[in-house]
């Protein structure tokens, strides 16, 4: 999940995907600008978090059910 510190949606997400199970690894884009990019050109120049990469695809600020779906279809 490529996340900031500050950010309440990051926070949300994080808190649903442990309450059921869902591990993640968190990469904080302030702290690793260069990742950044990857997001930006999924949407359109934006730096938008939560963005949650499953099997190489990027999901950008999702729901929990999404987080799922994918999840579901990587399998």
């Amino acid at each position: 999940m490529y996340s900031t510190r500050w950010c309440g949606y990051c926070r949300r997400l994080k808190r649903q995907m442990e309450e059921v199970g869902i591990p993640y690894e968190e990469v904080d884009i302030e702290q690793h600008p260069e990742l950044g990019a990857r997001i930006e050109a999924v949407t359109g120049g934006f730096r938008t978090v939560p963005t949650v990469e499953i099997a190489g695809r990027l999901l950008v600020n999702p729901s929990l059910n999404e987080v799922r779906g994918a999840l579901q279809q990587a399998s």
